[in-house]
């Protein structure tokens, strides 16, 4: 099946400064030999300044062998898992520009100067690379049911999000990556990356691009149920996290439902007959109540601490240069009106 792919992929990107930015495209890797010497070299054509990192995370197939030979500068992370290899490299790294892409050669390298030129020509923090499939083949039901499901799910707890929350193929600035204080050990680490973008408010955009096949040789290493699983607890773990109030008051709420419910029988009696005679089911009534507004009030108090916590991530991050003062862009001075 053909598609006919956006504008956006196809176009050269205008001329900027872009040339006077640090650009290092961050590839993490686990058994992807068959794969990671092409995604090197598509990516050193279609960005010469950069430099390329190849970090393997204990792979047995000579995934390293083979990314050196490319032309990359390979280290290891011994912890397995991508949440400790995104940990390793942006803690590593400096550059004013992050590219990472998974090392599958599935994703189109073309598309990244075009990619870095918007997140520079713009002040972006993050340009995610949407997956558009370009055969029937490159995109599982499985996996797009679930991308489409939890990035839906995410849009509805944060009010926004992305189109695209588990693409592999993302652009940061320093300011977002030497910012990120990430949690996750695995593949749910882009949910978080999403959910940090959103919590600051950062500025972002999506630009959607050719999404390939894996060459022959080359296996997935994700499980549609079990990754799902991994990263609808991460998204819980999240909205208790970032919206505490949200998630003790309606805690709150069925506290305070339930034991309405079941007083309502006990108040009716007591008033027709002045006699409580169903005491467990009152003390019950009570101790749900209490529960009801012990829980409103950590709601409100661990909200109190969420918003300290984010001004204080707010200012971490405004204390990083964006990428238009990487760049040198001066700025306007008015000129005084002459009187």
């Amino acid at each position: 099946m053909s598609v006919l792919f956006p504008s956006e992929f196809n176009t050269p990107p205008q001329a900027s400064d872009d040339a006077a930015l640090r650009v290092a495209v961050l590839i993490p890797c686990y058994n992807e030999a068959a794969a990671i010497g092409t995604v090197v070299r598509d990516f050193r054509a279609a960005l010469p300044q950069a430099q390329i990192y190849v970090y393997d995370n204990n792979s047995t197939d000579g995934t390293a062998e083979v990314a050196a030979r490319a032309g990359a500068i390979v280290r290891r992370e011994p912890r397995q898992g991508k949440g400790h290899v995104v940990r390793r490299m942006f803690a590593d790294v400096e550059a004013d520009v992050f590219v990472m892409v998974d090392g599958d050669d599935t994703y189109d390298a073309a598309a990244a100067p075009a990619m870095v030129a918007r997140l520079a020509d713009e002040g972006l923090d993050l340009v995610n690379g949407v997956r558009v499939a370009g055969t029937d083949t490159a995109y599982r039901p499985g996996h797009k049911l679930g991308n489409h499901l939890l990035s839906g799910l995410v849009r509805t707890i944060f009010g926004r999000g992305s189109s695209d929350m588990l693409s592999g193929f993302r652009i940061f600035s320093r300011r977002f990556v030497k910012t990120f204080p990430m949690m996750s050990r695995g593949f749910e680490i882009e949910t978080e990356l999403t959910v940090h973008a959103l919590e600051l408010d950062m500025p972002t955009a999506e630009v959607p691009g050719r999404f390939k096949d894996r060459p022959e040789g080359s296996e997935s290493k994700l499980n549609s149920i079990r990754d799902g699983m991994r990263i609808l607890r991460t998204i819980t773990r999240l909205l208790k996290q970032e919206r505490p109030l949200l998630v003790f008051s309606a805690l709150a709420a069925v506290f305070a439902i339930t034991a309405l419910a079941l007083a309502a029988p006990v108040f009716a009696e007591y008033f027709a007959t002045g006699l409580v005679p169903r005491l467990p089911t009152a003390v019950l009534s009570a101790s749900l109540m209490i529960l009801a507004f012990l829980s409103g009030a950590v709601g409100l108090i661990l909200d109190t601490v969420t918003r300290g916590r984010q001004e204080a991530k707010r200012m971490q991050y405004l204390s990083v240069p964006g990428v238009l003062a990487a760049r040198g862009d001066a700025p306007v001075v008015a000129t005084p009106h002459p009187r």
